[in-house]
Order: structure tokens, then sequence, then C-alpha cells
């Protein structure tokens, strides 16, 4: 093993490790920790936190009960533009699962968002995004029924919601996005064959029309190791 000066072991392995993902190919076995902890003299402890290391930067994935090079992440603008849109941009393949599509009522927090009452009917969508078949994301959009409930009729949910809202005549004018780091809930690392360890991405957007008023709220999930978002900033 290289000499790294005063670095922890695992690190070490991890750089090492790194190197030789890089010289495989998108799918290509990655050496078992057995193999690995035999390569450089380590413990199958030190392996395991310098694979996880990797899991998390979306260098490797986990397939069946072994470890491949992973593809690149999907690398999505920060826009008005819908995940469709960035997926096919870089000849990926959208597709969406549907979880749950149902009218509810609107609480406090998401009435004042919304600019409706407290207690309106919205429409939620949530959805498990994928791209080539991997799923990416976890999407909950709500929107005001009163303003879209020909959409609650007619609206496929394996389509771009977007695309649907546009069609009604509705312009997006703007969007206000907050990006933090958190772990999965349980159920939400299930939806998307994660674990609670891993980072994800939470977005939280508010959109508004030309006019200024509400459109959407949306949560989005994003698995840490599969997404990465890119934003151009002009002075």
């Amino acid at each position: 093993m290289t000499e790294t000066g005063n670095l922890p072991k695992y690190y070490r392995v991890r750089t090492e490790l790194a190197a030789i993902v890089a010289d495989l190919a998108e799918g290509d076995a990655v050496p078992t920790e057995r193999d690995l902890a035999a390569r450089f003299a380590v413990s199958r402890e030190t392996v395991r936190q310098a694979v996880h290391e990797l899991l998390v930067e979306g260098l490797i994935q986990r397939r069946g009960r072994g470890t491949v090079v992973a593809s690149p992440k999907l690398v999505q603008p920060l826009s008005l533009g819908s995940y469709t849109e960035g997926a096919l941009s870089q000849g990926r393949v959208p597709a969406r699962e549907l979880v749950t599509f149902e009218e509810e009522l609107a609480d406090p927090e998401l009435a004042v968002e919304l600019e409706i009452p407290v207690g309106a009917t919205v429409i939620r969508l949530e959805r498990v995004l994928l791209a080539d078949g991997q799923k990416i994301g976890l999407e909950n959009t709500y929107l005001p029924a009163r303003r879209f409930a020909e959409m609650a009729e007619s609206f496929d949910p394996g389509t771009s919601l977007y695309a649907a809202i546009r069609a009604t005549g509705v312009v997006f004018g703007s969007a206000t996005e907050r990006i933090e780091t958190v772990l999965a809930s349980p159920r939400d690392a299930a939806l998307l064959d994660s674990t609670t360890a891993m980072p994800m991405l939470l977005l939280n957007r508010t959109s508004l029309d030309i006019d200024g008023v509400p459109i959407e709220r949306v949560r989005s999930l994003y698995r840490g190791d599969r997404m990465a978002f890119l934003t151009t900033l002009r002075e």
C-alpha cells in the first residue's frame, strides 16, 4: 500500500481502492472485502469503512451480494426545468413509480406556502424518480386542487408533471428552493432501495407563475450517491 503520511489506515485503503475503481468500467465487479483486506494487509473492518466512503461518494454501488463500479451521477441543473428535462438532456432515460396520488387538506404551513385557506383541498403526488432504471429520488408535490381540478382526474402519474401543468396554460415564472443534507426515514430509504445511513439531498421548492401566484410546493429527496446539482452564477 502506498505510503501517505499519518493518514488513518481506512483512508489509505480508500485512496488505493478509488484508484483501482478508476481503472475499471461501469458495472465491473469490485474486489471483495476479503481480497482487499489481504491485498492491503488490513482488517476487514478497515476495508469496510473505506468501501462505505466510496459508496457514499457514488463511485461504487451494491448489486446483489457484490459491489460494482457505479454509473456516473445524474447532474440536475437548478432551474425551472423538470426532472424529466434534466435527465433527457444527459442522455438518461427518466421514469417514475407512483407511490401516492390523492387529495388531502392543507395544514397551516402548506396553506401559507400555496396562499390558500387552511383546510383547502390539495392534490398530493408522490413518486419515485428513476434514471436508466435506477432509483434516484422521491418527490412529493402539492398542488392547489381548485386550480388544477382537471389534473386530479386526467393526469397520468407516469408522465411529466411540468408538461401537464404547462398544458393548462400556466407559465412558470420563478421558484424559491432550499437544499440541505439529511438522512432518510426508514420508509423513504426503502422506497429508494437505500439505507438510513446514506446521506440524502433534500430540496424544498415553491414555484410561482408569472403573476407571482403559487403553483406548487415540492419536497424532493435525492440519493446523495446518485445525484448532484449544478447552477450557473452570473454577476
